[in-house]
């Protein structure tokens, strides 16, 4: 069903072993950058306590700038690798992903004062909010548009599994063991994406139109049978016509091209999908989990709860690179909004039930707030959490997508600090009730945008995209 492991067909398929391959070897790290996600909730906690790792513990003021340096990170990220990405190519990206990656292992280990952690997290946010440009590019550029959206979703799975690998890691190791056994995956990540070359489209816009079409031909897989090759050439000619453009006068992007109809459309589009995101709660969900479950009065411990979700999430996610080009990108949209509306909307009536004090809950405590939780989580993965990326790299028109990427995840990212920093405010001041609802509030305007807004793109390729988002 997901990936159809016949050597012969699905994803394996002996024309799309290059693509799979390249994008196996790229995500490597986005799985390290999720353990560095998952590894700060469970180690907070320890570097709070008196028995604390390191020769210092942290206070509560420390404790929320720390959570918020990733945000930093990630604004910096995201704007110096869309840079890199447009001027210098997306191969000289990727390769600066593994540095400050590296690095941040680095400074966890050596750890002798705040600061360290500081700039450790920072280089967190910063690598991550680099992945989120890089990476869904590089694949949606080299994939086959039959395929494109199961491989660019394998990004977020990544992630997810990563996420998970952090928190048991944080939960069951020792802090000063951790980082010599994540260290490993960017010297496996350099090592394995040298022997990938450029993205065609990238090499046309550089007026390389050699090189681009040996790396065509390379990602394509198909090299050995003459009929093939010709055939090849024609779909070469295709891409050409599209991109091959830009290498003339035209090719420097200029704000002119930001004003075109279509442009401001499919940024307005991106911009709201990502406010959908953000407020939807998603990111604070994960942030605030131990939180959340102390207002609901659950009785389980936050170490197990961070791994339930944990593993809901790598299960969302897996499930959304089968489906996301078996069903189409809007309809998992619309029903993975559906699902963390209403699963929010469940949650925040218990949590009312809860806040009200004059009923009995203790045949529902134990069980029914971590099945609220992990059904949120789970709809948020199969859809909203996932596909969000492939439709970034989708819908923008060729000529703006590494700026436009960039504008995105700056957006996303300031939305992501602004919803992180007021989730705990609202919760004090209003409950967890009102909070869960606003969040349920935001998934149906959601939903509504995206039945009305959202053009279908699963199977299209990225010249036929413009023409539909202008239809």
């Amino acid at each position: 069903m997901l990936w159809n492991i016949r050597w012969n067909n699905g994803v394996f398929k002996a024309d799309y072993r290059q693509q799979l391959l390249a994008t196996l070897s790229v995500t490597i790290i986005s799985l390290s950058h999720g353990v560095a996600l998952g590894w700060f909730s469970p180690m907070l906690m320890k570097m709070q306590s008196p028995e604390t790792p390191l020769n210092f513990s942290l206070d509560v003021h420390e404790s929320s700038w720390l959570g918020a340096m990733i945000s930093l990170g990630a604004l910096t990220g995201n704007t110096l690798f869309s840079i890199i990405l447009s001027r210098l190519g997306r191969k000289v990206a990727i390769y600066s992903l593994a540095f400050p990656h590296a690095l941040l292992w680095l400074l966890l280990y050596y750890a002798r004062s705040i600061n360290y952690l500081y700039a450790a997290r920072f280089f967190t946010g910063f690598t991550g909010g680099g992945s989120y440009v890089v990476v869904p590019i590089f694949v949606g550029e080299i994939c086959n548009s039959s395929i494109r959206g199961r491989l660019t979703s394998l990004f977020g799975l990544t992630i997810n599994l990563g996420t998970l690998f952090g928190y048991i890691l944080s939960s069951h190791v020792r802090y000063h063991n951790i980082p010599w056994i994540v260290l490993p995956l960017p010297c496996l990540f350099l090592f394995l994406v040298t022997r990938y070359p450029e993205t065609p489209q990238f090499l046309l816009r550089a007026g390389k139109e050699k090189r681009a079409e040996q790396a065509f031909i390379f990602y394509q897989g198909r090299r050995c049978m003459l009929t093939l090759k010709e055939n090849l050439r024609n779909q070469f000619e295709q891409l050409k016509s599209t991109y091959g453009n830009q290498t003339s006068a035209g090719k420097k992007v200029t704000y002119q091209d930001f004003l075109e109809g279509k442009s401001l459309k499919v940024l307005g589009i991106g911009l709201v999908l990502g406010i959908i995101h953000s407020y939807s709660g998603l990111f604070a969900f994960m942030s605030y989990m131990s939180n959340i479950f102390a207002a609901t009065k659950t009785d389980l411990h936050p170490d197990t709860n961070t791994i339930i979700t944990g593993v809901v999430q790598v299960i969302g996610s897996y499930l959304a690179i089968g489906i996301v080009d078996r069903y189409g990108r809007r309809i998992l949209m619309i029903t993975s909004i559906t699902g963390v509306g209403l699963g929010t909307a469940a949650l925040g009536l218990y949590a009312f039930l809860v806040e009200k004090n004059d009923i009995d809950l203790s045949s529902f405590s134990y069980w029914l707030p971590v099945f609220l939780m992990s059904f949120i989580i789970f709809m948020a993965n199969i859809g909203l959490n996932a596909i969000v990326y492939v439709i970034m790299v989708e819908i923008l028109p060729s000529k703006i997508r590494s700026i436009g990427t960039m504008f995105f995840m700056v957006a996303w990212s300031i939305s992501t600090f602004i919803s992180l920093k007021l989730f705990p405010m609202s919760m004090h001041f209003f409950g967890l009730s009102s909070t869960m609802w606003f969040c349920s509030a935001v998934s149906i305007f959601g939903v509504l945008f995206v039945a009305i807004f959202l053009k279908e793109t699963k199977g299209i390729s990225f010249d036929g995209v413009d023409n539909v988002i202008l239809s």
